[in-house]
């Protein structure tokens, strides 16, 4: 509902303090600012150097004055306001303006440039100001910054290393200045100054058309505490002399590239080579070139005119440009964001997006040149702002405030970039971030943006499900406690129902509107009040959003308490908008849903199936069965009159859903008796449903088959039919009243549907092929008789003896043995006399063959002689006939042709037997006299033993001691034999098992 304020709605400095230079004796010696700087003291205090166009350097003092934060804030230091500014000393440089200010901390001194001359004097300018050196002509001077992590040449050492094999006498100086180097220093001789190391001391001295790279040696002082003797200060070691261009102005060093600044353009020079080139040059009508080193990245600024450019220290461009209101009088650098002074304003933009963020005006008109410098005291960032006829300071806002000021200004977007980029500069961590994406969701929540608002709390890490519940249930509730007490920033109203935080949203809408129309801006979005939306579309969007919430939530790991909040709540929402299918997908799915927060309003609002449901997933199965019933039978009851066309459809649609349910609850329950209870509704909508119920495997304990039977109704033979089968042919039941009770089952819709087949012959069916149906459950019937040994085929036969199931009745008779009963059946009830002929092969007589010979001769019954297929059986088994009897048997009506050659075959049959037997009779004896003849030779072979033969297991001589000899030819002692067996040789081969076959025993012939 709030909208933008557009730019330069972020405050990132505020000020603190102001120093007005008419309220003290600075007056008279001020004339206008030329340089500024500031130098961090102690942790307490910080001094702040200002050189004017007069020549005087003027010294103030900064003390912030220190509060602690109260117990309830947010923030994580202290506060710092109304800081004490005072005004410490002047002193007197030179009759022109101070141009350039250097503080060089660690040995307490301040390096001054005015009129070409540099100067020296303590940081408290105590002491006398010092001329240093015999430079003159000076344009910039600036000193060396190295990066922590660069490989910079290290130009005393190199220096040092050079000068290490010369005296320091008059000829080796001459030699040192014809090469450009050697030490000049106030006169004081090398040999008396202690050389410092590549550090904080290394300068850039422009002069003319020079590049002069200096060391600043001190002698005996190496820290400010050091007291300083007048006169004895220290010199300059000349390092490295380079040409360049002339008229430079302003200066940069970073490692081993110096770039500069003229009229003409920016220059990169390499102080170890000494090469030089240009950047990029200026356009005629250019304003002076200025230069700013950003330290915190180690590039630097370049200013054309309103445009700043970003370089690396090989001059690079990185990043976008800047462009300032005009051209600047000075730049500065705080945090991620660089400060332009111009016209009495401070323009802050930021690095990375180019925006201004923040302008701050220091006066209606323009006062002059401003100069502006930042320095880190205290943990705190403080901006000083010099003018003409004041001082102003300015620190830097901390994190937290600058998002809370967004956020109050309802800059959401910007809020969370600045809290990204202060995460990315260590400033903030990612717990923030997530703090700050749920703050942004509550506000978005009362604005009515309800979209947005859940979009930042899925972003956010620490936002927990809770935290929505006051939104959904009024307190107190059983989730109340639950709810964290954190008021984040205090930026948004307590958490209400999501109706009051509509009609709080409306009544704001409506209050926005009027005073539009009175010509008063408010922060109400303007989409609001062109279109204002309607309450109901408000709380549509509102649960739709929070649902959206709720869902992914599901997903996460939450308590036990937490998890069912979010169902519940979550069911309340679907019920809200009657999302029905959601509602239902909820509750049949696995769910932490508290049943007693939802029966009664489910029930009230008749969403009976989806409390059936959750009945379910909750285990109170006979909850949930009794509704499902309810709904079959109370809906048919209220339908009962409507029952045509589409309401039909729709009944038995609801009818087959609600049986389909409990079908599916009771398949895996285990509780016989709630599984008979609704039985007997189910299988009236639908009987395989029950069918599905009855032959569950799911269920961990089965039901009482004796119960079962005993309630299914007895005219739904189905049910009981499949029953049956499931216990037989699943489960392997062997009670044989089962068996007796399933075959009884079968035998009557076999003959049913017989009798059902009759009576539909020429009669018209509507697509009912009871043809089929029959045939299936005979077969189903006869494979059952077949396999079954179990049943009662006595029984059975009783209910089909007067049917036309004949084959039924053969395999009964059969099972009975009655087989002239079978035979008949098969051979002149069935004619099927492959069947008949197969039978009398199972029974294995003779006199069977002879038996179904009979009765195809005289079928009796006044049935004619069945010749052919008495000619059949001639033919396919007249050799097991006796010919006699099959001729006393033979009809004198039988046709003689099919007689005579069926009778031939049988004798040449009978002849061709009678032949094959002596032949297989002969053979045999033959075998027989072989054999006898090879196991006498066998016997008759003899052993010649000497003095030498020795048992070939125990290698004992044999001498006269008894013997054996296996048919395998190997001897052994009689002792040995014992213990080897007869069967079994010494060479582990068993006769028995692998018997000698020699070639003379083999019949040959």
């Amino acid at each position: 509902m709030a909208k933008n304020k557009g730019r330069h709605t972020r405050t990132l400095l505020e000020p603190a303090a102001e120093f007005n230079f008419s309220s003290t004796s600075a007056s008279s010696s001020l004339s206008s600012v030329r340089s500024l700087a500031v130098s961090t003291f102690n942790d307490s205090q910080t001094l702040i150097y200002i050189g004017t166009e007069t020549g005087n350097l003027l010294l103030l003092s900064l003390i912030p004055s220190i509060s602690p934060i109260n117990s309830n804030s947010n923030d994580s230091s202290h506060r710092q306001s109304s800081p004490v500014v005072s005004f410490l000393r002047s002193v007197s440089i030179s009759a022109r303006p101070v141009d350039a200010i250097e503080v060089i901390d660690h040995i307490g001194q301040v390096l001054l440039l005015s009129d070409g001359v540099m100067f020296m004097v303590d940081y408290q300018l105590l002491q006398s100001v010092r001329k240093l050196g015999s430079f003159k002509g000076v344009n910039a001077v600036v000193r060396r910054v190295k990066s922590s992590t660069s490989s910079a040449s290290n130009l005393v050492a190199d220096v040092g290393v050079s000068f290490s094999s010369l005296e320091l006498s008059s000829t080796g100086q001459r030699l040192l200045q014809k090469l450009g180097g050697g030490m000049r220093s106030n006169g004081v001789k090398t040999k008396e100054l202690d050389l410092q190391k590549d550090g904080n001391c290394i300068f850039a001295i422009s002069i003319a058309k020079r590049l002069i790279l200096v060391d600043l040696v001190l002698s005996g002082r190496t820290s400010r505490n050091d007291k300083h003797v007048d006169g004895d200060i220290g010199s300059f070691l000349i390092l490295k002399e380079i040409q360049c261009v002339d008229g430079v102005n302003t200066m940069v060093w970073i490692d081993d590239s110096i770039i500069i600044g003229n009229s003409s353009g920016y220059y990169l020079y390499s102080c170890v080579t000494g090469q030089g080139g240009l950047i990029f040059s200026l356009p005629d009508l250019s304003s002076h070139p200025k230069l700013k080193l950003l330290p915190k990245e180690l590039r630097v600024l370049l200013v054309v005119d309103n445009v700043g450019i970003t370089v690396n220290s090989q001059g690079v461009p990185v990043g976008g440009s800047l462009v300032f209101r005009g051209a600047p009088d000075s730049i500065g650098e705080i945090g991620s964001c660089i400060a332009a002074l111009n016209n009495g304003k401070m323009d802050l933009f930021h690095k990375k997006t180019a925006n201004c963020i923040q302008v701050i005006s220091f006066s209606d008109r323009a006062i002059g040149p401003a100069f502006v410098t930042d320095i880190e005291n205290a943990g705190r960032q403080i901006v000083v702002v010099a003018t003409p006829n004041k001082v102003i300071f300015f620190h830097k806002v901390l994190p937290d405030e600058q998002v809370k000021d967004l956020l109050r200004k309802k800059n959401f977007e910007e809020a969370i970039s600045l809290v990204e980029e202060l995460q990315v500069e260590g400033e903030m961590t990612s717990g923030m971030l997530s703090f700050v994406h749920a703050q942004v969701g509550f506000l978005l929540l009362f604005d009515l943006r309800f979209e947005e608002a859940i979009d930042h709390f899925l972003l956010s890490e620490t936002m927990q499900p809770s935290e929505i519940f006051p939104f959904i249930m009024r307190d107190p509730n059983r989730w109340s406690l639950l709810v964290p007490r954190n008021r984040y920033w205090g930026l948004h109203p307590p958490p209400v129902p999501l109706e009051n935080v509509v009609d709080d949203g409306l009544v704001a809408i409506q209050r926005a509107i009027f005073l539009k129309k009175a010509g008063v801006e408010s922060a109400v979005d303007d989409n609001f009040l062109l279109n204002p939306p309607s309450r109901a579309d408000l709380l549509e969007s509102a649960i739709t959003s929070i649902i959206r919430y709720l869902n992914v939530s599901r997903e996460k790991e939450l308590t036990t308490s937490v998890k069912e909040g979010v169902d519940t709540l979550l069911m309340y929402l679907y019920r809200a908008l009657n999302f029905v299918e959601d509602m239902e997908k909820l509750a049949s799915s696995e769910n932490s849903c508290i049943v007693e927060e939802l029966e009664i309003l489910l029930n009230e609002s008749g969403h009976l199936r989806t409390l059936a449901f959750l009945y379910a997933s909750k285990g109170m199965s006979s909850k949930a069965l009794t509704i499902w019933r309810i709904l079959a039978r109370n809906y048919s009851s209220s339908n009962r009159n409507a029952t045509t066309g589409d309401n039909e459809s729709l009944l038995s649609s609801v009818r087959e859903n609600a049986a389909i349910e409990a079908s599916k609850i009771l398949e895996e329950s285990s509780d016989q008796n709630l599984v008979l209870q609704h039985l007997g509704w189910i299988a009236d909508i639908n009987q395989e449903h029950a069918i599905r119920v009855l032959t569950s495997d799911k269920r961990t304990i089965q039901l009482s088959p004796d119960e079962v039977i005993a309630t299914i109704d007895p005219k739904k033979v189905e049910i009981l039919q499949r029953y049956l089968q499931w216990l037989i042919e699943e489960k392997d039941c062997e009670d044989t009243q089962f068996h007796t009770t399933y075959a009884l089952l079968l035998a009557k819709s076999a003959i049913e549907r017989f009798e059902t087949e009759n009576l539909s012959v020429n009669e018209y069916y509507d697509g009912t092929n009871d043809s089929d149906i029959q045939a299936i459950i005979r077969e189903r019937l006869q494979i059952f008789l077949q396999s079954s040994e179990l049943y009662d085929p006595e029984e059975v036969l009783d209910l089909i003896e007067s049917s036309e199931l004949w084959l039924e009745k053969a395999i009964l008779y059969k099972r009975l043995g009655q087989e002239a009963i079978v035979l008949e059946i098969l051979a002149l009830k069935l004619e099927d006399s492959e069947a008949a002929e197969q039978y009398c092969a199972e029974i294995g007589r003779s006199d069977a063959y002879m038996q179904l010979l009979d009765m195809y001769l005289d079928p009796k019954d006044g049935k004619e002689p069945m010749f052919k297929a008495a000619v059949r059986l001639l033919h396919n088994h007249g050799e097991s006939l006796d010919p006699l009897q099959v001729l006393e048997r033979l009809s004198a009506d039988m046709p003689l042709n099919l007689a005579s050659d069926t009778i031939l075959r049988m004798l040449r049959a009978r002849l061709h037997h009678h032949r094959q037997g002596q032949i297989v009779h002969n053979q045999s004896s033959s075998v027989h006299i072989d054999a006898s003849l090879g196991r006498l030779e066998e016997r008759s072979r003899h052993v010649q033993i000497n003095d030498e033969s020795i048992c070939d297991s125990c290698h004992a001589r044999l001498g006269t001691k008894l013997f054996a000899m296996y048919p395998d030819d190997t001897i052994v002692c009689y002792k040995c034999f014992r213990r080897q067996g007869e069967t079994k040789s010494i060479t582990g081969r068993d006769f028995k098992q692998d018997p000698i076959i020699r070639p003379g025993w083999l019949v040959t012939r």
